[in-house]
């Protein structure tokens, strides 16, 4: 073997290595993003369904406050 097939094997060899390490980040971050996307689905499940974060008592007082147009320093005071 010439050196010119020794270099071709070496470079063949080592992007192959290159693009198997970055197939294999490539997966863990859609990993990680699909365990996000499904994290935050939960906690708008949960807030959507009132369990906790938003209730919709607490949402149509504020809706009605702006409907009515009062300020939120004089709501509940006598105008």
């Amino acid at each position: 073997m010439d050196g010119v097939q020794r270099l071709l094997i070496i470079v063949v060899i080592s992007l192959t290595t290159l693009l198997v390490i970055v197939g294999v980040q490539v997966v863990m971050i859609i990993l990680d993003l699909r365990k996000a996307i499904k994290r935050l689905n939960s906690i708008l499940e949960d807030a959507i369904l009132g369990g906790g974060l938003i209730r919709p008592d607490k949402l149509t007082g504020v809706l009605e406050i702006l409907r009515r147009g009062k300020k939120l320093e004089t709501h509940g005071q006598e105008s």
